[in-house]
């Protein structure tokens, strides 16, 4: 599993980076735009001996992944590494394949290796601003769920109503176990924006129907909801997910269409209308101004409206390589001030999800 550094003053401070190579040349090059970051010892994955450094970064930046490969780069980690001492994953070729190398290496960020530089920074400026430490057993119960997710859904299979159960359970124990809270802290900490974006939907989902005091029915269906809501995203280009800046208007409007990819996805598949519904209406407006079919008011159903809450508060909390995340309770003011687009009553129950302070209710009502 993923390594989750939890002290920021000890992550990648100034020292040596090791870089890791099939091709030295390569690396060299890279080496020279990562002084900032400290000394770099360019080491030849395919040389016997062991570097006689103590890393303060590693990044592997190996084309071939083969077998082989994959052992040394084991190996090689497995003695160099040590905790908290991020490592950061630069990928060639099929981003899936890779993405799934570089969680069983335990990566801590996977990055195009076109543009690895920038992503490299931004990814230790946001690894740096961690704002809490993280218990030992959210640390453990997060990756858990972010493979999952990476097996369930980025996978390539068929998603049936059985495996989503088992994610289901999987994240209404931990915030049971965890709090939601110590969740969102350990999930802010993933680099790969839609993983971290649908288990904090989900899991403040969870949270969110403890404060509507929701028997253990509907808790489970508000929180399967939530898993699925932007499963049409594995449709999308990575490229576009991952970006490390704002989408332009072309990028902006391909990403729109991941509603009604997700629910041509899941229709057929033995998912009720109401899943359906909260796959394809979640980003619709109680005004009529959202997507894709510009629903209004009651054509909108209170499950999906549940949802839109969770979600809208989460990509505002969320951390971005190009911006710092919102404050809770400026994310919070922010649906407050989305009067007449989402549910206000369904706002102020989720004050408490918020830790918003109870005198701020005057502040909702407004």
């Amino acid at each position: 599993m993923p390594t989750i550094p939890t002290d920021a003053n000890s992550v990648a401070a100034p020292g040596e980076v090791l870089l890791i190579s099939d091709d030295v040349q390569r690396a060299q090059r890279l080496a020279r735009d990562l002084t900032s970051l400290g000394r770099c010892h360019v080491h030849d994955l395919y040389e016997a001996a062991v570097p006689s450094l103590t890393p303060s970064l590693i990044v592997s930046d190996v084309e071939e992944l083969n077998s082989e490969a994959i052992v040394r780069l084991r190996d090689l980690l497995g003695r160099m590494r040590r905790e908290p001492t991020p490592y950061l994953f630069l990928v060639h070729g099929n981003v899936a394949r890779a993405e799934a190398q570089a969680r069983v290496l335990g990566a801590n960020g996977t990055f195009s290796a076109m543009s690895a530089v920038r992503l490299i920074h931004g990814k230790l400026v946001q690894m740096r601003g961690t704002r809490r430490s993280v218990p030992a057993a959210t640390i453990q119960q997060a990756p858990r769920l972010r493979l999952f997710l990476a097996e369930t859904f980025f996978s390539g299979r068929s998603i049936t109503p059985p495996v989503v159960e088992n994610g289901t359970e999987l994240i209404v124990r931990a915030i049971q176990d965890a709090g939601v809270h110590d969740w969102v802290a350990a999930v802010q900490q993933f680099d790969d924006v839609t993983h971290q974006h649908c288990l904090l939907v989900a899991g403040l989902a969870a949270a969110f129907s403890g404060a509507l005091g929701l028997g253990s029915s509907d808790r489970h269906r508000l929180v399967k909801a939530a898993l699925l809501h932007d499963v049409g995203k594995t449709r999308i280009p990575t490229a576009i997910l991952n970006k490390p800046a704002p989408l332009d208007a072309a990028e902006l409007a391909v990403m729109r269409t991941h509603p009604a990819l997700g629910h041509a996805m899941l229709a057929g598949a033995g998912f009720d209308d109401l899943m359906l519904a909260v796959v394809r209406s979640h980003h619709e407006m109680l005004d009529g101004s959202g997507y894709p079919d510009g629903l209004r008011a009651n054509e909108i159903r209170d499950l999906v409206r549940l949802v839109t809450v969770c979600d809208i508060y989460a990509a505002l909390i969320e951390r971005r390589p190009y911006r710092a995340p919102m404050e809770d309770r400026q994310a919070y003011d922010v649906l407050t001030r989305m009067t007449g687009q989402l549910d206000a009553d369904l706002v102020r129950a989720f004050r408490p999800v918020t830790g918003s302070a109870p005198e701020d209710d005057a502040t909702v009502a407004a």
